[in-house]
């Protein structure tokens, strides 16, 4: 059996009201089609207004029409109904990322377009009067924007359209007139245009910034290496004295050993909460780097106009502090004992065993060594 094909979409064969495939349709004079329930139910809530108008083009009428179902149109939405199986009308319902037709009454379907002269977010349903109709032709029609209330004067309700370079903002045409009367004005497109440039060289600005950043991030995890190559070396030079030593060369190496790991320690502390803020700056100016390029590339005016002065001051930095790799991590006076220790010890490993005659004088040179280990 050969598959019906359509030649329309089978969004033309839905309810406005419901959202769903036509259920014993009808067609009133203006030409739009319900279900029959959807438009009595929707006759019936504005009866009391006495007026009765098409939910789509807002036609009224002033006597209730007379609804009579469309044999026609019964008849085709039998076969839609055969090759729709596979139509998941869902993909068309507004998500959380989208914007939602303001117009729809119950299930929100994704809006198309938003009209700026409405106000108005509209799915494709409700959209067809903007199309077919001439009363709007004039009408202005955007791409979905949730953030309309960012396009009216905070003080006529008005579009905003024209920005007032004297003081900077984004003004309604009865602002123009009034307070704004004498003051340099130019369309938002025109003052994009020329603020285009500006942006470009905040961009390069923040990526130069960004590379300063990540070299100083890089010459900071060099330093750290060489911190601890200096720190292992200079223990390791230490280590050889250290051997020849007994109780008092234990004790001192132990010592020596943790002042330079302190020092080490304390060094590299500094060094790395200061890695620490340079990633954090780095993240940041990549995120502003981010929202400048998503700003360039946005094709709504005013809100470029308005989050634009938020990037023209630099974010705040804290002078860098140097970080230096002292090639000594002891302090002078030990390191002069520990040279005078190694002197000595050059001395006592070329002792021979003396002779009880000489015991006094040994014991006058074990109390000047002791005198080096305290």
């Amino acid at each position: 059996m050969a598959v019906v094909q359509l030649s329309v979409s089978a969004d033309q064969y839905t309810c406005s009201v419901c959202l769903e495939v036509m259920k014993e349709p009808v067609t009133i004079p203006c030409g739009h089609s319900y279900c029959m329930g959807c438009i009595n139910d929707y006759w019936d809530k504005s009866e009391k207004e006495g007026a009765y108008n098409c939910p789509q083009c807002r036609r009224a009428f002033n006597v209730r029409p007379e609804l009579n179902r469309s044999t026609i149109l019964t008849d085709l939405l039998e076969k839609v109904k055969d090759v729709r199986a596979d139509v998941n009308l869902s993909e068309s319902y507004a998500g959380p990322d989208d914007v939602c037709c303001d117009v729809c009454p119950v299930k929100k379907l994704r809006a198309v377009k938003t009209c700026i002269t409405c106000l108005v977010s509209y799915c494709d349903i409700h959209l067809q009067p903007h199309r077919e109709s001439g009363a709007y032709k004039r009408h202005k029609l955007e791409e979905p924007t949730e953030n309309l209330e960012e396009k009216l004067c905070a003080k006529h309700q008005k579009v905003l359209e024209i920005f007032c370079r004297t003081d900077g903002t984004c003004v309604c045409l009865l602002c123009v007139a009034t307070e704004h009367k004498s003051h340099d004005t130019v369309t938002p497109e025109e003052e994009r245009a020329g603020r285009e440039s500006q942006l470009e060289n905040k961009k390069t600005e923040m990526k130069n910034q960004i590379e300063e950043k990540e070299e100083e991030l890089e010459e900071i995890k060099e330093t750290i290496e060489r911190i601890k190559s200096s720190a292992d070396t200079e223990v390791q030079e230490h280590e050889e004295t250290f051997k020849s030593v007994l109780e008092y060369a234990l004790k001192l190496r132990s010592a020596v050993t943790e002042v330079i790991r302190d020092y080490e320690s304390k060094e590299l502390r500094k060094a790395e909460q200061l890695m620490e803020r340079l990633e954090k700056e780095i993240q940041e100016l990549k995120k502003r780097d981010t929202e400048l390029l998503e700003l360039s590339q946005t094709e709504d005016h005013i809100h470029f106009l308005k989050k634009f002065p938020s990037f023209c001051d630099p974010p705040t930095e804290g002078d860098t502090p140097d970080i230096t790799v002292n090639k000594n991590f002891l302090p002078m006076s030990l390191c002069m004992n520990l040279s005078a220790l190694k002197r000595s010890l050059e001395v006592i490993k070329d002792w021979e065993i003396c002779e009880a005659d000489d015991f006094e004088t040994i014991q006058s040179y074990d109390s000047d060594s002791s005198d080096i280990f305290e």
